[in-house]
């Protein structure tokens, strides 16, 4: 199967003061962090889209080599078009599956982006971690679900298919991190600063 991982990491970022993709962890940024993350055995290619200063993100992210960075133009119009251009990306490349991750969720644990690749090779239409009861990241999303991706209404975006199938919908385990997002300058003290050398 081949599955292609897309870093959604086009956001403006208002509440940090900057773009999320370029904040650091352990020496790195979150988008490089991000895009190393997904680079997991069964994933053929890594893609990251950027958008909101996407010349400054490309420069600095020092993203691992290999890694795709793909300009939204659309990217003031929310987080579905990210997707969808990402989407435009795996279907281009024939893949019969896609990750999406948002960067801002950059401690996620390996096995678990591992559990969702397995659950799509084992024919999910959609995989999802959860740890607790919060969803998480990364979603994996079959290319059968990919119309519906296509057609989800702008302010619902991915959580509209999992709310619309629920059938297609296969939970595996997740780690706390797959459900920690880094929202704002108080997440980021008291989740990554602690974490960094």
């Amino acid at each position: 199967m081949e599955i292609v991982a897309v870093v959604l990491a086009a956001g403006a970022g208002r509440r940090m003061g900057g773009p999320k993709a370029l904040l650091r962890i352990g020496g790195e940024s979150f988008l490089a962090r991000t895009a190393r993350l997904l680079g997991r055995p069964g994933v053929a290619s890594v893609v990251a889209v950027v958008g909101h200063e996407a010349a400054r993100v490309a420069a600095e992210a020092a993203c691992p080599a290999g890694v795709s960075l793909l300009e939204n133009p659309r990217h003031h119009e929310g987080m579905l078009s990210s997707i969808l251009r990402g989407l435009d990306e795996a279907q281009a490349r024939g893949a019969h599956a896609m990750l999406l991750h948002p960067v801002d969720h950059p401690l996620v644990d390996p096995a678990t982006v591992d559990r969702v690749i397995a659950a799509l090779e084992k024919g999910a239409v959609v995989a999802v971690p959860s740890h607790g009861s919060r969803r998480g990241h990364p979603g994996g999303f079959a290319r059968a679900a990919w119309p519906a991706l296509r057609n989800a209404p702008v302010d619902r975006g991915a959580r509209a298919v999992l709310a619309d199938h629920p059938e297609w919908v296969v939970h595996v385990p997740g780690d706390p991190g797959c459900a920690l997002g880094i929202e704002t300058p108080a997440d980021y003290e008291r989740w990554i600063a602690g974490l960094s050398p």
